[in-house]
């Protein structure tokens, strides 16, 4: 047999993939150094499948602070059940700290370094089976890019969201609340002392933020794609729910292996269909687009932006969760999960494949079966779906021809089409200057360029500029568009992820102070009003795009890194030399 990566398994007694490293007499040294480890007693051990716990705990990320404690959980049972563990740990990058600096240049890059760095681990030790247990950020597609990479049976269960804070006024808060209320601050709405009490209570404790952000939009998609066990998207960080969720999950990598159920076996041109169903009934973050794409091209399935539109125009919006609502991940959780989403489209939607396998030895529609809204205001029914049509948009035209992705679900729902005045900056930083000195006013639309996966490069996210719009009350009359990508508590009219980004001779570099843009959410169209004869005419003009970086891994990363429109991967061996 092979490996997905190519490489042999041979010889007459290899039965366990770890047996590898482990059977014959060339790979006693390698014993004796299992031996050294602690985790293997004696011979019988030996002969145990080896699990390995890609764990990602890290100190500086709330989200991940209890993963240390979890990882302990899932040891114990792995060793129940007949396993013995290997933990390891990844690098995390909390993009809510990294938010507004030279660090949130790191955030997406990091996905590829979580990736490979887990690749790495697996590969060189030849584990049986994987328990991947990430939470939040770019940390969940990084994990999952390297179980699709490896195609090693794998289980995964993130470690869950936060709880709600608590604002002056008794109503909950989440992240995408602070960063409101740094732009209602500046502009006199709020008062420093509120603005303080919204900053120590607002993230309560350990948990990815608590609302349908990038973490929490990840780790429910993964129910729909087979890859983790009913309710990781919702069980709270902090709960006994979450730690029997836990156990769960470290027993069933063992049936996984048990049974040779892999990824790439899970992860199917149909499975990402439903995860991306999910995605617009729920209404998820913009980042999804990015990571389900980069996710797809590690398992090998052709998918495109394309797919994700049409999906969308056939996926009834039946969960406005927040930034888009007051409603948190644990009212979401309350009314019954992810599994209610899931059961009420193929109940009533028709539009899932329910009778895919997932890592529960059970189909899609057998997790799901009875589970029926507790609360019908959180989880709507699709007859009284928020909208018929999902809550993200592919949008196409002569500033995206190879599109640009909106959150629609986080517009206010009147506004089907937005007409506005140009005014352009060069990066983030001049952005947020123009807005918070006025100079961004009623009828503006916000240019960032040059914040693409090359330009930025590492594609930062854009939830300052967008968060201080909103927070000056100016969420409805300006709108924002960019090559670089939003946070999933970005909301308003705000459209990024443009392709060909401004680094790549985009049109959006060609946009000057004054033309005029209309975004039709409609359509799903985003036009500048300028002729093709006159961006040819000003494209003569344009400066060759000099690199910010030129050492570093950010270099490197720019250097190698495709455009967002394919998911922001890496160059590949094909793609390389491809002129050679």
């Amino acid at each position: 047999m092979a490996d997905t990566l190519g490489f042999s398994l041979t010889g007459a007694d290899i039965k366990k993939r770890s047996d590898k490293i482990k059977v014959g007499v060339d790979t006693a040294p390698g014993r004796s150094l299992l031996y050294a480890t602690g985790q293997v007693k004696n011979e019988d051990d030996m002969k145990k499948p080896f699990i390995a716990i890609c764990n990602s705990y890290i100190e500086i990320v709330p989200g991940h602070i209890h993963l240390r404690m979890l990882a302990d959980i899932a040891k114990k049972a792995i060793r129940e059940a007949g396993g013995i563990p290997f933990e390891f740990n990844t690098i995390g990058v909390d993009d809510g700290i990294a938010m507004g600096h030279v660090g949130m240049r790191y955030s997406l890059p990091s996905r590829e370094v979580i990736a490979d760095a887990a690749e790495t681990v697996i590969q060189a030790h030849w584990f049986d089976g994987v328990l991947f247990m990430p939470n939040c950020d770019k940390i969940t597609p990084g994990m999952l890019m390297a179980a699709a990479r490896t195609n090693v049976p794998s289980v995964f269960v993130s470690g869950g969201p936060m709880r709600a804070g608590v604002d002056p006024n008794g109503n909950a808060t989440t992240l995408s609340t602070m960063f409101e209320a740094v732009g209602a601050f500046k502009s006199g709405k709020l008062s420093k002392e509120d603005l303080l009490e919204y900053e120590q209570n607002a993230c309560p404790g350990c948990g990815s933020c608590a609302g349908m952000f990038t973490a929490n939009s990840m780790n429910s998609l993964m129910e729909a794609l087979g890859v983790a066990l009913p309710y990781n998207g919702t069980a709270l960080a902090d709960t006994e729910e979450r730690k029997e969720l836990v156990r769960k999950a470290a027993k069933q990598v063992m049936y996984v292996v048990k049974h040779n159920i892999r990824p790439r076996d899970l992860m199917t041109k149909e499975a990402f269909d439903d995860a991306y169903a999910l995605d617009m009934a729920m209404g998820g973050s913009t980042n999804t687009v990015l990571h389900g794409l980069a996710i797809a091209h590690e398992a090998g399935v052709p998918y495109s932006e394309e797919d994700i539109n049409e999906i969308s125009k056939k996926t009834p919006y039946v969960a406005k969760i927040a930034p888009s609502s007051h409603w948190t991940m644990q009212d979401v959780h309350a009314a019954g999960g992810i599994p209610v989403i899931l059961n009420e489209l193929i109940q009533k939607g028709g539009i899932l494949h329910p009778d895919r396998m997932t890592v529960t030895g059970k189909t899609i529609r057998e997790n799901v079966a009875g589970c029926e809204t507790k609360n019908p205001e959180i989880i709507h029914t699709v007859e009284n779906a928020y909208s018929q049509q999902g809550g993200l948009s592919i949008l196409h035209g002569n500033i995206a021809p190879d599109g640009a992705v909106i959150k629609v679900g986080g517009v206010d729902k009147d506004i089907h089409k937005f007409v506005g005045k140009a005014i352009c900056f060069d990066s983030h930083d001049d952005a947020v200057n123009g807005i918070d000195s006025g100079k961004v006013q009623p009828g503006h639309v916000v240019v960032i360029r040059y914040e693409g996966p090359k330009g930025g490069p590492g594609m930062p996210e854009m939830l300052n500029p967008t968060s201080s719009i909103v927070g000056r009350g100016l969420g409805r009359e300006v709108g924002l568009i960019t090559d670089g990508r939003f946070s999933g508590a970005t909301r308003g009219i705000a459209v990024g992820h443009i392709s060909p980004e401004a680094a790549d001779g985009g049109n959006i570099a060609l946009i000057k102070d004054g033309d005029t843009i209309t975004i039709d959410l409609t359509n799903r169209s985003m036009m500048l009003d300028v002729s093709d004869e006159e961006l040819a005419e000003r494209r003569t003009h344009l400066k060759k795009f000099e690199p910010k970086v030129k050492t570093g891994y950010l270099a490197r990363y720019q250097a190698l890194v495709t455009s967002a429109n394919t998911g922001g991967v890496m160059k590949g061996y094909d793609e390389l030399f491809a002129d050679k």
